[in-house]
C-alpha cells in the first residue's frame, strides 16, 4: 500500500451539507477501491492564490489515504467530472509518514546526538 495526499478546492457557494456530500463521495471512491482513509482535516473557506472560474474563494479539504497505484487515477477521473470541484493535486508521500513512531524517535536521536555534541 502506498502514502498519498489529496487536496481539493471546492465552490465556496455550496452549503454545508453539500461540502459533506462531495467529501463522502471521494471517501466511497477511496475506499469502494480497496484504500483507506487516515486522516481527514477540512481547513474551510479560504482566499485562492489566484482567480479560478471567476472566483476568489474556496473550501479546502486534505485526506491522507493508503491505497494501490490504481486509486489516484480514479479519484482523478471522477473529480474532473465534478463541476463544484474547482482544483485539486494528489502526491505520493514517503515512506517514513507512513509510520509517525519511527519518524518522531528518528527527530528524537538526532537531537540527543546533537545535545551530546555541545555538551
Amino acid at each position: 500500500m502506498i502514502n498519498y495526499e489529496l487536496l481539493f478546492i471546492m465552490k465556496p457557494n455550496l452549503s454545508d451539507e453539500e461540502r459533506k456530500k462531495i467529501v463522502d463521495i471521494i471517501k466511497n471512491i477511496i475506499v469502494e477501491n480497496g484504500g483507506e482513509i487516515t486522516r481527514e482535516e477540512d481547513w474551510g473557506k479560504r482566499t485562492l492564490a489566484y482567480e479560478i472560474k471567476k472566483l476568489n474563494e474556496g473550501y479546502y479539504t486534505l485526506l491522507n489515504f493508503t491505497s494501490n497505484s490504481k486509486v489516484p487515477g480514479e479519484v482523478e477521473k471522477r473529480m474532473k467530472h465534478t463541476e463544484t470541484i474547482l482544483r485539486w493535486l494528489i502526491i505520493k508521500l514517503g515512506r517514513e509518514l507512513k509510520k509517525p513512531d519511527k519518524l518522531e524517535k528518528k527527530k528524537s536521536k538526532k537531537a540527543e546526538v546533537k545535545t551530546e555534541m555541545e555538551i
